[in-house]
């Protein structure tokens, strides 16, 4: 059986990468599975390499439990240091321009946004940009401005670049009923059940269990996966990050945290606390401050006037000299000039690739500044934003529904028909209650925010 995601020798191709990213000397670690006949290279596609047999995985085992003893450098942990090192707080509204009224219509934007967003990228998540353009070209759809499609597309194009297997039959234009499952949904729904559950004083134990209770293992991947392994072997929390995790600079747990920013209208610090609990689970580091970032996006992005002001404010929760601060001035900085063009767009993404091309496409920093990039190029813009998002080619459909549920909750009226209409108002999920309504889950959403929208602001 191969597991991905989880294999010990998939593990330690990662982990060297990660280990000596982090200043650790991994050298004899690398000569000593070499000799043994392992294979170095990390796996990019997530399939893994073919198992090993037994006494290959022992090995593995054994040299991820060296490098994981082994001091490398760390950035701040607790939530006190990580305070300690933002700027000031920016002073945003507590509700935008219109009231609890429009605050709503905001989170329903979001959530709507969202789904669009990852729903426009799922097709072809695991494809390069280079194939991604290759289809919109062959399809009549270049450059990209609504959703792929098969029709048309020539084979030998289909052979060379195939839609994700899983996605294609629910995300293609001629296909789409809804928003079909995705992990970039699931997690917004399961911490909508957290707050639910515990309010806004919820411990990373509680995000544990709950985990354990709604979330099916095989629906985690990368540093979720590892962390969910983690909790069932009774690893404390935060060690459930860190003990044979590789990936805990990767994206999963900025994908998690628009909820918490959308329960917190302009309190980004507010909302990058609750961020800091959910990822402590599963990340540390670049992995923890992208998942705070989000948090403040979203968090003013449910009351700001524009794409810049939210960029702005959600800086002052990304902790100076991180690597997340410089990926996200990076794309902030080759989107202000960029018009839009193909040209243009394109020239940004060549330097976004070249920055960041050794890491793989499930990072968080690379996807930061695809992220950054494409809200400060896309200028608010729906259509134009999620597209850039996609077009980079890295983890498109969770790019994709970063940037659309922070223009979606900007501009909900922005949308159009075009991007909503075949959402059909309905999300599903593997969670617990089966498919969702978009209204229900904005409503749900209100209800919890800080300070309390009265009920009849509910849209």
């Amino acid at each position: 059986m191969r597991l991905t995601w989880a294999q010990p020798e998939d593990l330690l191709a990662h982990e060297l990468v990660q280990s000596a990213a982090e200043g650790k000397d991994v050298a004899d670690v690398r000569d000593r599975w070499v000799a043994a006949g392992g294979d170095p290279t990390p796996a990019v596609s997530g399939a893994g390499p073919v198992p090993a047999p037994p006494e290959l995985r022992a090995l593995a085992r054994e040299l991820l439990d060296e490098l994981d003893a082994r001091q490398g450098a760390s950035a701040p942990g607790s939530w006190s240091e990580i305070e300690a090192s933002l700027p000031a707080a920016p002073a945003l509204p507590g509700r935008p321009a219109g009231g609890d009224a429009a605050y709503a219509a905001r989170v329903q934007g979001a959530w709507t946004g969202r789904a669009a967003g990852c729903l426009l990228g799922k097709p072809v998540e695991k494809i390069p940009r280079a194939g991604i353009e290759e289809i919109l070209r062959s399809t009549g759809r270049w450059p990209l401005d609504r959703w792929f499609t098969a029709v048309g597309l020539p084979d030998d194009v289909a052979d060379r670049w195939p839609w994700n297997r899983r996605s294609a039959p629910t995300s293609l234009e001629e296909n789409i009923s809804g928003m079909p499952e995705d992990d970039d949904l699931n997690y917004p729904i399961l911490a909508l059940t957290l707050l639910e559950k515990h309010g806004r004083g919820f411990t990373t134990d509680d995000v544990a269990q709950l985990w354990l209770d709604n979330l099916p293992a095989g629906r985690t991947f990368t540093a979720e996966r590892a962390a969910y392994r983690n909790i069932l072997d009774a690893v404390p929390v935060p060690e459930t990050a860190t003990h044979h995790n590789p990936f805990r600079e990767w994206i999963g747990a900025l994908i998690r945290t628009d909820l918490l920013g959308w329960v917190s209208p302009g309190d980004v610090r507010g909302a990058a606390r609750l961020a800091w609990a959910d990822a402590r689970l599963s990340h540390t580091g670049d992995g923890i401050f992208g998942a705070m970032w989000a948090a403040g996006l979203a968090s003013a992005a449910v009351v700001a006037a524009d794409v810049e002001q939210v960029l702005d404010a959600a800086e002052a929760v990304v902790p100076p000299g991180s690597g997340l601060a410089a990926a996200v001035a990076l794309g902030r900085s080759l989107g202000r000039d960029n018009d839009g063009s193909e040209a243009q767009v394109r020239a940004g993404l060549d330097r976004i690739h070249a920055e960041y091309g050794h890491l793989h496409w499930v990072h968080t920093l690379n996807n930061a500044a695809v992220i950054a990039f494409a809200l400060t190029a896309g200028r608010g813009e729906f259509g134009p934003s999620v597209s850039i998002a996609v077009t980079a080619g890295l983890d498109t459909d969770s790019a994709g529904a970063t940037v659309g549920g922070i223009v979606g909750a900007l501009h909900p009226e922005g949308m159009g028909e075009r991007w909503t209409a075949p959402l059909d108002g309905r999300i599903a999920t593997s969670l617990p209650g089966g498919e969702q309504r978009i209204a229900d889950l904005a409503r749900r959403t209100v209800a919890l925010a800080s300070p309390a929208v009265p009920a009849g602001g509910a849209a």
